[in-house]
């Protein structure tokens, strides 16, 4: 990556000019709410036919009295434009997928009781079962021939892929009269879940005339781990070999040590289940997922870590010879972490897509020489298809949550919109103005970030602002839609929004990422205070006496650190699943490899790493007004770490609201759960820095 210009140059340089949203008379329009971005349509999945000639996706929609979402599959027919519901009803259809032919699409729903196999024959008819197991799947890949079907299961693993066996388990949980259960290894509990000794395992079955499937076996034979993996893994950790006889699928088996390791591995396995698995990616002893097989079957791409126990190392993307076993990375000079892998169809390129700059886009990667082209520009890709030349994607930013678009890989720059699922929703709606700068951080290093106009400005006007910190902390807050920490709403409310993608951020090369490792409140806490006199000092509607600073995980901890660190910065802070006490968020929290790679070591190891960024040892500094916000299902972040900082808080005598919910994980997902959140920071904001017109 060229090496970016510092200094002074920095601190006045301004890479995009404001976004052009009309500036229109206060009059005119309106502005966005949290009842608004809860409603939003939210297109996903985009799955082209074989032929390149239709579009399935997935568009989810709220039912606002049942307090949840609801998706359907949705298909276009890429030369009319026009879309239609290929499925309804109260529940959800999911995981859409074609048959190699593209004559029938295949999906999982429960609307036979449980979350099963369907197909839906394209020339007409109604969709059939094409699974009836006792328990249900939770995720499935097709055979490329459209002979077999791979698909996971939640089970038992010591009754060997007897999905009979499994069910009699559960059932006999479920009818238990005692509620206690005992532990003798970690995970005890796994984000928002506790265990209850069962596993997704991976599973394979012939398709059969009828289009039933035919008895399944178990593909993850003696694998005690998980196929998907926890809590987020899905369909594109297992693949199918183009003649449909081998299975490739990732698998961490770490034990008891399975709390603190990352080493997750790539197992071979044929697709009869004839034979046990066998490790293609023992050597490596960090992260190995996403296998995908080239067109001609000879190879295996795969995404790989380097660094074992450390979840934010970059992706590579690996190519294996599956005829040698010799392993190649594909592109070692392209400092950017992949995600996801598609090949192209003669094998020579692959796409896939990663945070850049503050964007994040689809790149084209030549195979044999790691060149890599960007094809998308401004904005976020949240997800893209391939078939022959054609290319579709979903692309949201700041203004706009997502849509599809279609380019001509010989021309990706010429992309076309293909939906406008919120056009009517946002038709009145005028949005805040946003535009992306640069300064100089910690080191003269530079940093990006951005501000937002308030969705009413009128120019010579200030405006109070809120200050938002990114979570991860190796994440990205940049040109995106978000349903959660969205800068639009706030931008709606009548503030100002500024954020900083500090040291420790994604898309900026693998160097800045790791620099926030053991320096939680150091770098950061100096891009975030240069970053906020940058903004002040170039940007004139900013009402720096009037700010409140806003973040949740990671940005939780920083608004902890924050009120103990930087006391007079803000008149107030709302603080969202933030950690605390970094000593006891060590004991609690699951994924331990975490706090340990962050810390260097085991808290018992060297409890001074622990002390040194700990905001529990500067609550004597304590005097900004604090909203704190946590969930008791978050097992990230143990809700204890919010009660703490509230109790520090009021011991002190500082103006200080607690905001728990019972039902909600690190995330605050449910409809009327969001819009409470809202409400509450809304009023917390107007009461402390006022504004929120």
């Amino acid at each position: 990556m060229t090496r970016l210009l510092a200094g002074a140059l920095l601190a006045t340089m301004s890479l995009s000019a404001l976004s052009a949203t009309p500036m229109s008379d206060k009059s005119k329009g309106q502005p966005i709410t949290a009842r608004d971005l809860v409603m939003l349509d939210r297109v996903s999945d985009p799955r082209l036919s074989p032929d390149g000639k239709q579009l399935l996706y997935a568009l989810r929609t709220t039912d606002y009295d049942a307090n949840k979402g609801i998706t359907q599959i949705w298909l276009q027919d890429l030369g009319t434009r026009q879309s239609r519901p290929l499925t309804s009803g109260k529940g959800s259809n999911v995981g859409a997928r074609w048959s190699a032919d593209g004559q029938s699409v295949y999906f999982l729903s429960a609307r036979g009781g449980s979350q099963q196999i369907w197909r839906l024959p394209m020339a007409g008819g109604e969709a059939l079962p094409v699974s009836e197991l006792p328990l249900d799947v939770g995720s499935f890949v097709l055979s490329p021939d459209g002979r077999r079907v791979v698909f996971s299961v939640e089970v038992f693993t010591d009754c060997k892929g007897d999905l009979a066996c499994s069910k009699k388990k559960f059932d006999e949980l479920a009818a238990r009269k005692s509620t206690g259960t005992t532990y003798d290894r970690l995970f005890i509990r796994h984000w928002d879940t506790w265990s209850n000794g069962s596993r997704s395992q991976l599973f394979s079955a012939a398709l059969g005339a009828d289009g039933k499937l035919g008895a399944p076996v178990l593909l993850s034979q003696d694998i005690d781990g998980d196929v998907p993996s926890k809590p987020f893994g899905d369909d594109t950790e297992y693949t199918i070999s183009p003649d449909g006889k081998t299975v490739v699928f990732a698998a961490r088996i770490a034990g008891k040590t399975e709390a603190w390791s990352t080493n997750l591995d790539l197992w071979q396995v044929p697709a009869d289940g004839s034979a046990k698995p066998r490790n293609l990616t023992a050597a490596n002893e960090a992260t190995d997922t996403v296998p995908v097989f080239s067109p001609d079957g000879r190879s295996l791409a795969y995404l790989a870590m380097k660094r074992p126990t450390f979840e934010a190392d970059r992706y590579g993307i690996m190519l294996r010879d599956l005829a040698t076993g010799a392993v190649r990375e594909v592109a070692p000079g392209w400092d950017r972490s992949a995600s996801g892998i598609v090949f192209s169809a003669d094998g020579k390129t692959i796409y896939t897509h990663a945070d850049d700059l503050g964007q994040h886009r689809i790149f084209a990667i030549d195979v044999a020489s790691g060149a890599a082209q960007a094809l998308t520009g401004d904005g976020h890709v949240g997800g893209f298809d391939l078939a022959g030349r054609t290319l579709v994607y979903a692309l949201d930013n700041l203004n706009a949550p997502a849509d599809f678009y279609l380019a001509d890989l010989a021309a990706p720059a010429q992309a076309t919109r293909l939906t406008q699922v919120n056009a009517e929703r946002l038709k009145n709606v005028r949005f805040g103005a946003f535009e992306q700068f640069k300064f100089a951080g910690w080191n003269d290093e530079p940093v990006y970030g951005y501000v937002m106009k308030p969705w009413n400005y009128v120019k010579g006007r200030k405006y109070p602002v809120t200050f938002i910190v990114h979570g991860g902390p190796q994440g990205s807050m940049g040109n995106d839609w978000h349903y959660r920490w969205n800068p639009a709403i706030y931008a709606g409310m009548g503030y100002a929004v500024v954020f900083i993608d500090f040291h420790g951020s994604t898309g900026y090369g693998q160097a800045f990422t790791d620099s926030i490792s053991k320096d939680w409140g150091g770098k950061p806490l100096e891009d975030l205070q240069k970053g906020w006199a940058h903004a002040l000092k170039h940007y004139d509607f900013l009402d720096g006496d009037k700010a409140a600073a806003l973040g949740a995980s990671y940005g939780g901890f920083m608004m902890n650190w924050i009120a103990g660190n930087w006391p007079d910065a803000f008149k107030a802070i709302v603080n969202h699943d933030g950690v605390f006490d970094a000593r006891m968020m060590y004991y609690a929290t699951e994924e331990l490899w975490f706090d340990e790679w962050e810390h260097g070591k085991p808290q018992y190891e060297d409890p001074q790493a622990y002390e040194r960024f700990n905001p529990a040892n500067y609550v004597k500094n304590w005097k900004t007004p604090m909203l704190v916000i946590h969930s008791e299902k978050d097992f990230r972040i143990p809700v204890e770490q919010g009660i703490a900082a509230f109790t520090a808080l009021q011991r002190r005598g500082v103006p200080s609201e607690l905001l728990v919910f019972p039902d909600e994980n690190h995330w605050v997902l449910k409809p009327h759960n969001s819009v409470q959140w809202h409400d509450t920071v809304q009023a917390w904001l107007k009461r402390w820095i006022g504004g929120g017109e």
